[in-house]
């Protein structure tokens, strides 16, 4: 357990933003083949001094089916990290998503472009 505290001494914000971000890409809307981060779907990543995590997204739709178990899909993941303490997240439905908030790579693998 000394072994685990002394690496995430060593590691920064940074860094595990990036690790929440690669995490974040694992999880996808069943009917979209594209992941939530490319989707656009993540407003922020915000990372304590603890490595306490906070997520705030949205969604395609208030009426999603995955409302529910979607942000508690992530909450979990990310918790499970060997670099976060604690992880929570929320939706906010501001500003409304819309497919231009997607990365070139989500509208490519859509046909949007």
């Amino acid at each position: 357990m000394e072994e685990n505290t002394e690496h995430k001494k060593e590691i920064s914000k940074k860094d595990v933003e990036g690790l929440v971000i690669d995490t974040l890409k694992t999880v996808y809307d069943p009917e979209i083949p594209v992941d939530v981060y490319e989707m656009g779907l993540i407003y922020e990543i915000n990372i304590d001094d603890d490595f306490n995590v906070e997520i705030i997204m949205t969604l395609t739709s208030p009426s999603c089916p995955v409302a529910e178990s979607m942000p508690e899909e992530i909450r979990q993941k990310v918790e499970a990290m060997w670099s976060v303490k604690t992880a929570t997240v929320e939706l906010a439905w501001e500003p409304t998503w819309d497919k231009e908030m997607m990365s070139e790579e989500a509208k490519l693998e859509l046909g949007f472009m």
